[in-house]
């Protein structure tokens, strides 16, 4: 099988960027479909019009439900066919990006994704994850092509929620170390083919760029102030995440993620929240010599490491197997480790990263 690497056509960062969403989308077509929430027209929506319609678009906005399910996916693809839509603007959040890419690929149209926070590695791929309409995890979807355009105003991520961008780092956390299971055990990435060096590359870039920004990027935004650790911080999350984990691969991390969307009460919880976890616990699952190193980050920056911190008060071994056992599922990632994994092992590996969690936090606070 080939070595495969894939990326969106175009990325663009930078602050104040937002006010060229027309003058960049007109290059794709002139009858936009926006897909973004009800507090996103709230806070965008005037500027997001004016800069469409001054570059000649006419746009339809239509307001996402909350879920990327499949219902929402065929209701705003009838909808971008009724409005003969010729391109899809996804704005606001990971599950938007998703939902955008999924309607893109089944009307046949280009995409652009506007994310105004950087809490995930969403906007980058040609891959959605979709729910049900409870919020469990379902599947993933794969389509033909990623982004034909990934908009990051820096200025605005910069002023939305602290938490937001450090669940970007928790999700970016991820990158590498499945990028190093998928490369151990020879498997197929989310490209449809097998690990590049420069895939692994900017993976490993992902990881030292967490280490070395992210608690400098946590400083500055809890001061208002737009730092170079902070665009660094944005890219890492965003497009070096993006591009680390779709053609090098997902393995433990996001499976167990998936996994415990089986437990409700971590349904409040940011995505990248619940990646952090399992990257613990992936590490722990391969007792690899980065675990001290990625427990101090976390908790530096304030990523959850305990189960308590993810809302869960009862994790019996019971309730944790149930979730080791859907995140080893046939058609999740936890496959793509070196090694067999079961859902005994990890359980067990989730329980140690619990405790490893615990004991990291009180030697902080002594």
């Amino acid at each position: 099988m080939a070595r495969i690497f894939i990326s969106p056509s175009k990325y663009i960062q930078g602050p104040g960027e937002l006010d060229n969403l027309g003058d960049y989308a007109k290059a794709y077509g002139t009858k936009p479909l926006v897909i973004i929430s009800a507090g996103g027209v709230r806070r965008f929506g005037d500027r997001v019009r004016a800069s469409l319609t001054s570059a000649g678009l006419t746009p339809v906005f239509e307001e996402f439900n909350g879920e990327c399910s499949q219902d929402e996916i065929d209701r705003l693809s009838t909808l971008a066919k009724q409005s003969e839509a010729d391109v899809v603007v996804g704005l606001g959040g990971g599950k938007i990006f998703d939902t955008a890419k999924a309607v893109a690929n089944s009307v046949d149209t280009s995409v652009v994704i506007v994310p105004t926070i950087a809490a995930t590695d969403a906007p980058c791929s040609a891959l959605s994850v979709i729910y049900t309409p409870e919020g469990q995890f379902k599947e993933y979807q794969f389509f033909k092509h990623n982004p034909n355009l990934v908009l990051m105003d820096s200025e605005v991520i910069a002023k939305s929620p602290l938490r937001l961008t450090v669940s970007g780092m928790g999700d970016a956390l991820a990158t590498y170390f499945e990028a190093r299971a998928c490369k151990r055990s020879d498997a197929t990435t989310c490209a449809g083919g097998h690990v590049t060096n420069a895939a692994m590359a900017l993976a490993r870039l992902c990881f030292d760029t967490l280490m070395s920004d992210g608690a400098k990027a946590k400083c500055a935004l809890e001061a208002g102030a737009l730092s170079e650790s902070v665009e660094k911080i944005i890219e890492a999350n965003t497009l070096l995440s993006g591009l680390g984990f779709e053609s090098a691969g997902l393995a433990g991390a996001h499976a167990i993620h998936n996994g415990m969307t089986a437990m409700p009460e971590t349904h409040k919880m940011y995505h990248g929240e619940k990646v952090a976890f399992g990257t613990i616990s992936q590490l722990v699952l391969e007792d690899a010599p980065e675990l001290d190193e990625v427990l101090l980050f976390c908790v530096e920056v304030g990523l959850p490491v305990t189960f308590r911190q993810l809302g869960v008060e009862d994790a019996s071994f019971e309730r944790v197997l149930e979730v080791a056992k859907l995140a080893c599922a046939d058609n999740d990632t936890l496959h793509n480790m070196p090694f067999e994994v079961t859902p005994e092992k990890v359980a067990h590996a989730m329980l140690a990263a619990d405790a490893l969690g615990k004991k990291a936090l009180a030697d902080w606070s002594d």
